[in-house]
C-alpha cells in the first residue's frame, strides 16, 4: 500500500488566507529529511522558512514561485520513508490550518519593553541619515510611520537556511528573486559564510550575479580534496545604459496589470476591512513647539504625548468588538508603528510606552525599522497595539485622515513641521509647529472625549520638556 502523505500549507502566524511561494529548496524526486527548509513563502508580513514535515521522497509540489497558495490547501506530497525519523501525528508543529482568532478574543500578549542598555535595539526611520529637511531646517527625527496594518498572532522564527549550498534568510531569497541575482554567484560576507541584503544589492548594482549564468566556484570541491576543472572565463556582462536604475521589483512594472501580492494583498484586504467596519470621525489642531529644546526627538515626544492623553482619556486607547458589543481600555500604551517600506506597509507594535525613556522609545523606534528593511519582524510583534501612530509629515502633509484599523478605536497623524508668526506680548516672533490630526471610531468614543483626548496631547506637545 502507498505511503503518500500530502502537507497543506500551515498558518504561518500571519492569520492571512494564503502565501506565496518564492522558492522551492527540493524538487520533484528529491530525498528530504523531517525539518530541513522545503520552500520559503512570502505572506503579508514577511518571507518565512516552511520545513518539511516529514522524511520521505517529494512526490509533487503545489505550484512555482509567485503562485499563491491558499492556507490549508495542499503544499506537497511526500512518499514517506518508514525508515528516517517522523514526527508523530500529536505532535504540535507549532502551525495551524485555521486562519487567526478575532483581534481581542483572547488575552492580550505579555507586554514586552526595549532594554534602555541594548545598543542594537533600534525601532522606525525613513532614510538611513536621521535627518529629514523641512521648512529650512533639519528635523532631528528620522521616524517614518505611515498607515497602518492588521497583523498576525502566531510565532514563526527566521533563521538562514542553505539551499542549493547557499546560506541565505528567506527575506534576502526574495530580494535576489526580484533583482533576478543568482544566489550561487553573489560572495557572502555575513557570519558562517551567509549572503547578506547588502551583498545582493550590491551583486544587483554591479550586474556581477546575473541569473542564467554559469555557477562560480564552491570552495567546498577545493576542501574535498578535489581538483576543481580549468576554470571558464568569467562572463562578461552586458554593459547597462548609463542612465538605468538597478534592479526592481515587480512593483515598478508600469502599463502593466500585475498582480497585487505580499505586503499590498493584505493592505488592500485591511483596508477594505476598516473602511466597512469603522466609523472614522477626524479632528486637526496644531501643537506650537517652539518651548522644545535643540535635538529633540520627535517620535519620542510623540509617543509621550500619545501616553499622556491616554491616560487622561483611556477611551481612545481602547479595543472595540462591535460584534460582542464589548470593549476594553487598556492600561497599557502599546503604539502601532507602520514603516514604509518599497514592498508596502509594515507595522509593529511599541509595547508599554508608558514605562520607556526617551532613549529606549528610540532604540525601539531603530529597532523596528531595520527589522521592517529585512522583513524579519516576528509575528508577535506585529499585533495587539493599541493605539496608532502616523507620522506622515516627515515626506508631506500637514492634515491627513488616518486610517483606523480595527480592533483599536483612534490613530494619531503628525504632519510636515512650519512655521508661523504668533503675536506675544510686546510683539510678533515666528514659532515652529506641529499639525496634528485625531482619527477615531465614533462608535466607541464621543467627540467630547476625542477632544479632550487631542487637548491633552497638544498640552504635552506644547511643554518645553
Amino acid at each position: 500500500m502507498s505511503n503518500t502523505r500530502a502537507f497543506h500549507l500551515p498558518d504561518l502566524g500571519e492569520g492571512l488566507p494564503d502565501a506565496e511561494i518564492v522558492e522551492w529548496h527540493v524538487k520533484v524526486g528529491d530525498t528530504v529529511r523531517l525539518d530541513e527548509p522545503l520552500v520559503s513563502m512570502e505572506t503579508a508580513k514577511a518571507v518565512v522558512d516552511v520545513p518539511s514535515p516529514f522524511s520521505g521522497t517529494v512526490v509533487s509540489l503545489a505550484g512555482g514561485p509567485g503562485d499563491v497558495i491558499a492556507t490549508g490547501a495542499v503544499l506537497a506530497e511526500f512518499e514517506i520513508d518508514a525508515s528516517a525519523p517522523q514526527r508523530a501525528d500529536a505532535q504540535d508543529t507549532g502551525h495551524g490550518h485555521g486562519h487567526a482568532p478575532p483581534k481581542g478574543a483572547g488575552a492580550p500578549a505579555a507586554a514586552r519593553a526595549p532594554d534602555a542598555d541594548a545598543g542594537d535595539a533600534s525601532v522606525v526611520a525613513s532614510d538611513e541619515g536621521g535627518e529629514i529637511a523641512e521648512s529650512g531646517e533639519t528635523r532631528d527625527d528620522a521616524g517614518t510611520v505611515v498607515g497602518a496594518m492588521e497583523s498576525s498572532d502566531r510565532v514563526h522564527t527566521e533563521r538562514a537556511s542553505s539551499a542549493g549550498g547557499v546560506k541565505a534568510m528567506p527575506a534576502v531569497r526574495a530580494l535576489a528573486r526580484k533583482l533576478k541575482v543568482d544566489l550561487a554567484r553573489v560572495a557572502p560576507t555575513g557570519a558562517d559564510g551567509v549572503v547578506t541584503m547588502a551583498d545582493v544589492k550590491k551583486a544587483a548594482a554591479e550586474g556581477s550575479a546575473p541569473l542564467g549564468a554559469t555557477p562560480r566556484p564552491t570552495p567546498r570541491a577545493e576542501a574535498d580534496g578535489r581538483a576543481p576543472s580549468a576554470p571558464a572565463p568569467a562572463p562578461t556582462p552586458a554593459p547597462a545604459p548609463a542612465a538605468a536604475p538597478a534592479a526592481r521589483g515587480d512593483a515598478e512594472q508600469k502599463d502593466v496589470d500585475a498582480p497585487i501580492r505580499g505586503v499590498r494583498r493584505n493592505m488592500v484586504r485591511t483596508m477594505s476591512q476598516a473602511h466597512a467596519e469603522v466609523v472614522p470621525t477626524t479632528l486637526m489642531d496644531d501643537a506650537d513647539i517652539h518651548a522644545w529644546a535643540p535635538g529633540e526627538d520627535i517620535t519620542a515626544r510623540l509617543i509621550r504625548a500619545i501616553v499622556v492623553a491616554s491616560d487622561a482619556v483611556p477611551a481612545l486607547n481602547s479595543w472595540l468588538n462591535a460584534k460582542e458589543g464589548t470593549i476594553r481600555r487598556h492600561s497599557r500604551v502599546d503604539v502601532g508603528i507602520a514603516v514604509d517600506t518599497p514592498d508596502g506597509l509594515l507595522v509593529a507594535a511599541l509595547r508599554n510606552c508608558e514605562r520607556l525613556e526617551p532613549k529606549q522609545v528610540r532604540a525601539g523606534i531603530s529597532r523596528i525599522r531595520d527589522m521592517a528593511k529585512a522583513r524579519s519582524i516576528p509575528p508577535e510583534e506585529m499585533r495587539d497595539y493599541t493605539i496608532m501612530l502616523s507620522n506622515f509629515g516627515v515626506f508631506a502633509g500637514k492634515y491627513a485622515t488616518p486610517v483606523v484599523v480595527p480592533p483599536c478605536v483612534a490613530i494619531v497623524g503628525a504632519g510636515r513641521l512650519f512655521h508661523e508668526v504668533v503675536p506675544v506680548m510686546g510683539g510678533l516672533e515666528t514659532h515652529r509647529i506641529m499639525p496634528i490630526s485625531l482619527t477615531f471610531d465614533h462608535r466607541a468614543a464621543t467627540g467630547g472625549e476625542a477632544a479632550r483626548f487631542l487637548k491633552a496631547l497638544l498640552d504635552d506637545l506644547r511643554r518645553g520638556s
